[in-house]
């Protein structure tokens, strides 16, 4: 209240002040409208001017207090002529700030341009609309779970007009028909969900009449602290928005502890001032939609599409109280034709510029509109005052890079989302970049091919490192072939082993004879195989090394061999015999436990054969 008393003096004192320009015109009837029922406060006049000046005058001024002016998103007016059916077409008038020197800083005032001079005795229809965002505050600032949320507008019932006024009246519309508390002044009318205060009468120059109203109200308080929104165009028939979200409930701030419990059961009264869902509506052809966070996709959003619109419920994945925050990601596409029109080389994109999601207030919004490489003369025109710059963004197969235009607007309010415009030139042929691009790539990478299988590569057959490789490979083709013959003979001793425990099977003396001769033919052919081989590496300086390892193994398989044979021979001769004394067995026990010893020696040995 305090601050109203301040504004209320301030204002007495500028009416004294006022120019006699500005008491040429004054406003014979006046209409004012306050929309309370979201966080986006929207105020709609309807006005008539008269001129009762002699000289004509060129625009029409509004002022509002500092605070308000503060939190104006948008503000804009129409004029007509005439009324009835003989009311002319609207015509939508320029504004901008137009500070009078006298004035303090705590009243904006603000100047609309007209179509033409208003004469002597002339009269002008106007209306206007003023969205103001952070109007609203709760009251109070911080409730639990269970409790519902409360909000407290502050204005005047008065329109603080730098113009006498006539006749005027002010209606402020609520959520619902329940109010805590409002200003009763002595010409108010409260019916249904609206609160009437007026008409008032001939009213002065920046009149000023405090009201506060104290009301429930659970609309969504959804704002959008950053909002980043990619529009990525392709000649190849499509265009790619994205939208990254940064979204907070900016009303009372939740306290005490959270029930999931209660909310699920009782979402109505536990979570009243929580919202578990924002609705984007995107056009009507809107194709490959998804909606996710940092997690991964989110599957709790339904899509509803129709030949007008596509509407898209965005469910976050946990409800929504005063102070909490998410972040989210929306995407889809649309087909170029229907935003991309074409005049020769001058193209342009014609698309909406705010936040699809419905009553959503995004304080800062950056809008990226990115174009194909090779576009040129580029300049946008907006229909709002807006901070413009470029970048360049590289992408796949891009060389010079995208040009990308960059907007950037605060208190970005659904009123904004209008149609804008980016121009460009681009030429046809530079479509082809690309795909001969890829072409040229892979015809390279053929070529590489072709030349690498048919370029000899080798280094010089002179050279004494071409020389050695060649020794070495012939020193590993040899240690193979004898790693072979080894495992050769490994093999016939295994066909040895087990004729002896056929032999004890059925003891048949001559098959195992048979086996006997078989072996030690073939063992024989082996040795000979094996001769040339060790002869090969004992003349190879580049076998030096391994050398001893090679000799250890085939000293070791012979030794093996020779204890083979002669447990073969000592068990043949005592069946021959049919009979097997102690000594025998003994010496036969004693010759398998070198058997068993000299096959593990073996065994490691091929294992660093093989290694090699």
């Amino acid at each position: 209240m305090s601050r109203f008393r301040f504004d209320l003096l301030l204002l007495l004192v500028l009416a004294l002040q006022l120019s006699p320009a500005l008491s040429d015109l004054i406003i014979s009837k006046l209409d004012r409208r306050i929309d309370l029922t979201s966080q986006i406060v929207r105020v709609t006049m309807t006005l008539k001017v008269e001129n009762t000046g002699h000289d004509p005058v060129s625009e029409v001024s509004f002022t509002f207090p500092e605070h308000q002016a503060n939190n104006l998103a948008l503000l804009v007016a129409v004029s007509t002529e005439g009324k009835g059916k003989n009311r002319g077409a609207a015509t939508n008038l320029a504004i901008g700030v137009k500070q009078p020197n006298d004035s303090p800083p705590s009243l904006v005032w603000y100047a609309a341009s007209l179509p033409k001079e208003l004469g002597k005795g002339e009269s002008l229809n106007m209306d206007v609309l003023a969205v103001f965002t952070h109007s609203l505050r709760p009251f109070p600032e911080k409730i639990t779970q269970a409790e519902p949320q409360l909000l407290l507008f502050q204005d005047s019932a008065h329109f603080t007009s730098p113009y006498n006024v006539k006749v005027q009246s002010l209606t402020v519309k609520l959520p619902s028909g329940n109010v805590e508390s409002y200003t009763k002044l002595e010409k108010t009318k409260f019916s249904g969900s609206e609160i009437k205060y007026g008409p008032f009468e001939n009213l002065p120059a920046l009149s000023y009449s405090p009201v506060i109203i104290h009301f429930p109200s659970n609309k969504p308080f959804a704002i959008a602290k950053e909002l980043v929104r990619e529009i990525e165009i392709s000649h190849w028939g499509n265009v790619q928005v994205t939208e990254h979200y940064s979204i907070i409930h900016g009303g009372a701030q939740s306290t005490g502890e959270f029930s999931r419990l209660d909310f699920q059961a009782r979402p109505e009264v536990r979570g009243a001032s929580a919202f578990r869902h924002l609705i984007a509506m995107l056009p009507p052809r809107a194709h490959s939609i998804y909606y996710r966070d940092a997690i991964g996709n989110i599957s709790t959003s339904n899509i509803h599409s129709d030949s007008s619109k596509t509407l898209v419920e965005i469910e976050p994945r946990y409800p929504m109280f005063g102070g909490w925050k998410t972040s989210f990601t929306i995407g889809y596409g649309l087909p170029l034709h229907d935003y991309l029109f074409q005049s020769g080389r001058n193209r342009f994109l014609n698309i909406t510029f705010g936040s699809p999601l419905f009553d959503v207030l995004v304080e800062n919004l950056t809008l990226k509109v990115v174009l194909p490489e090779g576009s040129k003369d580029i300049y946008s025109s907006v229909p709002f005052p807006v901070k413009q710059s470029q970048e360049t963004k590289f992408s796949h197969l891009d060389i010079a890079g995208r040009p990308t235009v960059v907007i950037e607007k605060v208190n970005v309010v659904p009123e904004h989302n209008q149609y804008f415009q980016v121009h460009y030139k681009f030429s046809n042929i530079s479509l082809l970049t690309e795909p001969l691009m890829l072409i040229f790539g892979f015809f390279s990478l053929f070529v590489a091919c072709i030349i690498y299988m048919h370029a000899d590569l080798t280094i010089s057959k002179s050279s004494s490192s071409y020389l050695a490789k060649l020794q070495w490979d012939e020193v590993q083709g040899t240690i193979q072939q004898l790693q072979d013959i080894i495992n050769r003979c490994l093999l016939i001793h295994d066909k040895l082993e087990a004729s002896l425990r056929e032999l004890s099977r059925t003891g048949d003396v001559q098959a195992c004879k048979a086996v006997r001769k078989s072996a030690d033919s073939l063992l024989k052919d082996l040795s000979k195989e094996l001769k040339p081989l060790l002869a090969l590496l004992q003349s190879s300086p580049q076998a030096a090394h391994i050398l001893p390892k090679v000799e250890d193994l085939v000293m070791k398989e012979r030794d093996l061999q020779e204890k083979i044979l002669l447990k073969h021979t000592t068990v043949v001769d005592s069946y021959e015999k049919k009979s097997m004394s102690r000594d025998a067995e003994n010496r036969v026990a004693a010759i398998q436990q070198k058997i068993s010893a000299l096959k593990q020696e073996v065994d490691d040995l091929l294992d660093f054969v093989e290694d090699i």
